[in-house]
């Protein structure tokens, strides 16, 4: 073959490659979340504190349900904009929201102490609340979540965080759901949450 014919084959072929292990990821993180069964496979203990400095567990959560999103505040769209579409929908749940919990469990540590989260949390609805802790403690978090989250260098010296930006909806038992949608009306997300009150 000339190096014209191979040059297009061996684009397709990469590309091809490409999008098998693509479509292999995405099978294997949704399958893994939406075929869960046992309450161990997705959750389990923690313990971290608020933006106010008091402790919350795997136990805290249980007698409601839970959303639960891990990001930073350091975060430039992602997290602002789920954290601004779960305070919609608490908002749309009205005194309801009383009833659920909402948590934003920090992915980044190092930057983010409860005084950093309390701050940031401000422009939010005020039923959320921010999660940190030592490095360890939120690692084991992350782990019992199947958060990914990886620490990733700029060039000016700072750093940014790569994550997963899935809400987890957890029961009222804290067995997990599955991935709560946060792109509808939240009159429509807050109805589906009400379900689990």
């Amino acid at each position: 073959m000339t190096d014209r014919t191979t040059r297009p084959l061996i684009i397709i072929a990469a590309f091809a490659a490409s999008l098998a292990i693509g479509l292999l990821a995405m099978l294997w993180m949704f399958d893994g979340l939406k075929g869960v069964t046992a309450p161990s496979a997705i959750g389990g203990p923690f313990r971290l504190v608020d933006q106010a400095g008091a402790a919350v567990t795997d136990q805290t959560m249980k007698g409601k349900p839970t959303l639960i999103f891990f990001g930073f505040t350091h975060c430039p769209d992602v997290c602002p904009t789920s954290l601004f579409e779960m305070s919609e929908i608490l908002r749309a749940l009205g005194k309801d929201a009383d009833g659920v919990n909402a948590y934003f469990v920090s992915v980044d540590p190092e930057r983010d102490t409860p005084e950093a989260m309390k701050d940031y949390l401000s422009s939010f609805d005020p039923h959320l609340k921010g999660l940190t802790g030592d490095p360890d403690a939120v690692t084991k978090m992350t782990t019992a979540y199947r958060v990914y989250s990886k620490k990733v260098p700029l060039k000016d010296g700072d750093y940014t965080m790569d994550h997963t930006a899935l809400v987890y909806l957890m029961d009222r038992n804290g067995r997990f759901v599955s991935p709560f949608n946060l792109k509808r009306p939240p009159e429509q997300a807050a109805a589906d949450l009400k379900r689990y009150l």
